[in-house]
């Protein structure tokens, strides 16, 4: 290990956490390896297929382009953060019901960057989603379960918008899975 660790404070999925963290390791890195929050992936390293988004005070952001220490004081919602309890996230359940993930490994960044989407546009056109979610890339080519998976859970109306990672709205704040990932609380 090469230089000396800091220490960082920042809520991930509702709960506050201190860590410690070398300066030059990513977000993406410290969700990890650090707090054992695997759903958000690693792949090209270089922000270009977006399997590593995560949302940072409620905005879309490439968890493999920030650094660990740049997210001192921010709010952190993963895929993990998504659901409520043991209820999926609606837009969890129409990947699901519409057969959206196909390997899997792109549906992370796909759902956090729908839930993105549908926080600034809760009824978005298909051309809004196309555009919202621009920045994941799938190899499957499954994009239009995907882009019907949104559609359908914008139609439910029944997403809680930017209410996910600050808990208004009636929704619970959502706690940290890290200890025990369950793929059928978060498809990951």
């Amino acid at each position: 290990m090469t230089g000396e660790l800091r220490r960082i404070d920042m809520t991930v999925n509702g709960r506050a956490r201190a860590i410690d963290v070398l300066p030059h390791h990513t977000l993406l890195e410290v969700l990890r390896d650090d707090l054992g929050l695997t759903g958000t992936k690693e792949c090209c390293l270089v922000g270009e297929c977006g399997a590593c988004t995560v949302l940072v005070d409620d905005v879309s952001v490439d968890s493999c382009l920030m650094l660990g220490v740049e997210a001192d004081g921010a709010s952190i919602t993963t895929v993990e953060g998504l659901a409520f309890g043991e209820r999926l996230h609606p837009l969890q359940q129409a990947f699901l019901d519409t057969g959206a993930a196909q390997c899997g490994f792109c549906i992370p960044g796909q759902l956090v960057s729908a839930a993105a989407l549908l926080a600034e546009t809760p009824h978005p056109t298909r051309a809004e989603i196309e555009e919202g979610l621009a920045g994941n890339l799938c190899r499957c080519g499954g994009y239009e379960q995907i882009i019907e998976a949104v559609a359908a859970a914008a139609a439910a109306g029944d997403h809680p918008g930017r209410a996910a990672s600050t808990g208004h709205a009636g929704v619970p704040a959502v706690g940290d899975r890290a200890s025990t990932p369950d793929a059928e609380l978060a498809p990951q």
